[in-house]
């Protein structure tokens, strides 16, 4: 979350990137010792931009199009490494839903590269700069195209909200803390044992809840496109419902350590939305 302490710019210790594009910090010992303590080392860059949208700050030190930058070489190796599907069933399915709900979601369907992917996983993805993964797997277990334009909506609610790009912003600070942390306690007896407590505390404190939040997030947009492109949003709740079923066979940690919110957390969010929407909920 970025909130008023990660967002004041006065009296921060200075962050910036040398000549070579490393990410540098300075602070004097107090500076870290008060971070420490305040739990906000983890996070003093001066990249907050309010997206109203969201309704929040969002901490971003890089730009959607740097990160689809960063994601193109991975999507070239994925669709090398992972076979995909021509069959005209999933293909012409997710080509007629996912255009819909691109143009719901105010972007060119044309400027987005959807692919349906061979493979019995539960499991979809989006990559920045308008990369959408979808498994042949996930597509079996939907019962209508109401269901799947919960996905699709999902997925380009992450990449139009720049998730990837506020997630790789957190990771970075957070390495930069730490790194700082170490300087901070390198002559103290317990260093690795502080160490392995910040690492944690990072992890639990900050970037998986707001992996949680973004998860919500998508959740929440992509209701609102799919009910613009014209499909049913109630379905959602249906599609996540049907998922919480498959997943009750596997062991799933408890929702603290998990970067997803629980099915109940999500269905009930769901719900609401709905409900603000004009929509009965559903049981």
């Amino acid at each position: 979350m970025c909130n008023q302490t990660l967002c004041n710019h006065e009296d921060q210790p200075e962050v910036y990137r040398d000549d070579k594009g490393v990410l540098k910090v300075d602070m004097s010992r107090r500076d870290i010792v008060r971070g420490l303590a305040a739990g906000s080392v983890v996070a003093i860059a001066s990249g907050c931009t309010y997206n109203e949208d969201l309704g929040r700050n969002q901490l971003l030190i890089v730009s959607s199009d740097q990160m689809a930058q960063l994601a193109q070489g991975a999507w070239l190796d994925l669709k090398k490494q992972q076979p995909t599907t021509n069959d005209p069933r999933y293909v012409n399915t997710v080509r007629r839903v996912s255009s819909k709900v691109i143009q719901a979601a105010g972007s060119n369907p044309a400027a987005w590269d959807i692919q349906v992917f061979k493979s019995d996983q539960l499991n979809a993805f989006a990559l920045p700069g308008g990369k959408v993964g979808i498994y042949t797997g996930i597509m079996n277990a939907m019962e209508n195209e109401d269901q799947l334009a919960t996905v699709v909506g999902h997925e380009v609610a992450h990449v139009k909200y720049n998730h990837s790009g506020e997630r790789y912003s957190q990771s970075s600070l957070a390495a930069v803390g730490l790194t700082v942390a170490q300087v901070a306690t390198r002559k103290n007896e317990y260093n690795r044992e502080i160490m392995q407590v910040l690492g944690l505390g990072v992890t639990l404190g900050y970037i998986l809840p707001f992996s949680r939040r973004h998860e919500l997030e998508a959740d929440k947009f992509g209701l609102r496109f799919m009910a613009k492109a014209g499909y049913d949003p109630r379905q959602s709740v249906r599609f996540w419902q049907r998922m919480s079923a498959a997943s009750k066979r596997s062991q799933k940690p408890p929702e603290i350590l998990s970067t997803h919110p629980s099915d109940a957390t999500r269905i009930a969010e769901l719900n609401r939305e709905l409900a603000r929407m004009g929509y009965a909920t559903v049981s």
